[in-house]
């Protein structure tokens, strides 16, 4: 059998997956680059939240994905299993959503670093996870390598909770609106789909 992978020249002499595709290699890097980006923006962004909610939520999120960062990178260097299966995120917050438009004032870039507060910083958090679930699942998508393929794709409903808790925070702090259409129009477009059956040249 083929061996796939090579020693490594690491302090660790660990064994370098050379199992995967040039296409993986490059998408996994920067799937990982944007995790430093996202942890190291976290790191920045601590210090300056008012809100013990967002802080808790902040260093919750923190600690899980610098985990996941960790075992992540430890698949696509080795090839192997990581030290331990993907988890999976719990968020703490009520999933209740606020439906309906008030008005405010426009929003627009800050013009110095003292404008920056828990509004800018939530939307800062959320941008992330949505950079992280896209970029891992168009990673997923094209891996070779079966452990990193599993890892990214574990990974991906992660990302997505994570967003999604960001996303209730600023909805119950009037950050994020949610606008709601008329009875009507939202009944139009529930019912503008329906069941449907297979052609009849396709199985069944």
């Amino acid at each position: 059998m083929e061996n796939l992978y090579s020693e490594g020249t690491g302090s660790n002499n660990e064994q370098l997956s050379m199992n995967h595709g040039a296409h993986e290699l490059l998408d996994v890097h920067e799937v990982l680059s944007a995790a430093i980006g996202g942890l190291n923006q976290m790191v920045f962004l601590r210090d300056k939240i008012q809100d013990p909610e967002l802080l808790a939520i902040l260093d919750r999120q923190y600690a899980f994905m610098l985990d996941e960062y960790n075992i992540t990178q430890e698949a696509y260097k080795t090839g192997h299993d990581p030290k331990h299966p993907t988890r999976s995120y719990k968020m703490q917050m009520s999933n209740e959503t606020e439906y309906g438009l008030k008005p405010g004032q426009p929003k627009k870039p800050i013009q110095s670093a003292q404008e920056f507060n828990d509004e800018i910083i939530s939307g800062v958090l959320l941008g992330i996870h949505k950079v992280g679930a896209t970029g891992k699942t168009a990673a997923a998508s094209e891996s070779t390598n079966p452990v990193v393929r599993r890892v990214l794709q574990d990974s991906v409903p992660n990302c997505v909770e994570m967003a999604y808790e960001l996303s209730l925070y600023q909805n119950k702090r009037g950050y994020y609106q949610v606008p709601k259409l008329s009875p009507t129009d939202m009944t139009t477009m529930l019912t503008a789909y329906g069941q449907a059956e297979g052609a009849k040249n396709m199985p069944n």
